[in-house]
């Protein structure tokens, strides 16, 4: 099946670049689980060359459908989520874009610039979504800058196309069935948990409980010199079933939210 290869892919990117990932799902692995997933995330903007509908493309013309959208005021984001009807094992698919026309004119220019020196030819390909930075000449100074206005474009502007998180689906372990029994496990081994709005986002009555360790901090070559920043991260998903007794397959707003701040700036404690 195609699907497979382009998961297979994206997670060998992700993965190769955030050292936590597998240390985490060779955890859970060494703990008898078998880790399905439960979603995986793209971040974008929205120019119509590369909008949500374009992300989206490998994944649609292999049958996947919008299925829920998302707004997000604060950080001027539009998102929008996609399943893969009849196969419930079938991660879901979340892709979210900057709201250009509600940034500074900073912002607008710098994506502006890097856009018309793009080769349009990847935008329509189906390599778009392993293209990463959309340009090779980043700015530690311009990353800087943008992160005080947002920090969603200041980690576009740095990594682009590229799994932004893969999620494990609590809801396929056996030992750790619970969110608060995996977040345990998660700080007891080392990792730091996102806290933003609390270390679990949701709760039963809103079907859908999710956490997240902080992206990982890696080493990034800017035109300035090589600078450690956060870069992608895990986030873990607990699904309850509707008045149908159906498992929701939708996501919260509010928590998706604070699920966002998991690669905001943060300096890692040394030790």
């Amino acid at each position: 099946m195609e699907l497979n290869s382009v998961f297979e892919r994206l997670w060998k990117d992700y993965a190769d670049q955030n050292p936590s990932v597998n240390k985490i799902y060779k955890l859970l692995s060494d703990e008898g689980e078998d880790i399905d997933n439960d979603h995986i995330a793209f971040r974008t903007l929205n120019y119509p060359s590369i909008n949500i509908e374009v992300v989206a493309r490998p994944f649609t013309t292999e049958g996947y459908l919008p299925c829920g959208e998302y707004v997000f005021m604060d950080k001027h984001l539009f998102a929008r989520h996609y399943e893969l009807p009849g196969n419930e094992k079938a991660p879901r698919v979340f892709i979210s874009q900057l709201l250009l026309e509600e940034c500074s004119p900073f912002i607008r220019s710098t994506f502006d610039d890097l856009l018309k020196k793009c080769d349009p030819a990847v935008f329509s390909s189906g390599e778009l979504i392993y293209s990463g930075s959309l340009s090779a000449d980043i700015s530690y100074e311009v990353y800087m800058k943008m992160r005080q206005e947002s920090e969603y474009a200041a980690w576009f502007y740095v990594f682009g196309f590229r799994a932004n998180h893969f999620t494990v689906s609590i809801n396929s372990l056996k030992k750790y069935n619970t969110i608060s029994q995996v977040n345990e496990l998660i700080k007891r081994s080392g990792f730091i948990l996102n806290s933003s709005g609390g270390e679990i986002k949701g709760t039963p009555a809103d079907l859908l409980q999710q956490s997240s360790i902080m992206a990982d901090v890696v080493s990034v070559k800017f035109i300035e010199g090589v600078y450690e920043i956060p870069s992608c991260y895990y986030e873990f998903a607990q699904r309850f079933p509707d008045s149908d007794g159906r498992l929701y397959g939708g996501f919260s707003a509010k928590s998706a939210d604070k699920i966002f701040e998991s690669t905001n700036f943060y300096r890692k404690e040394q030790g």
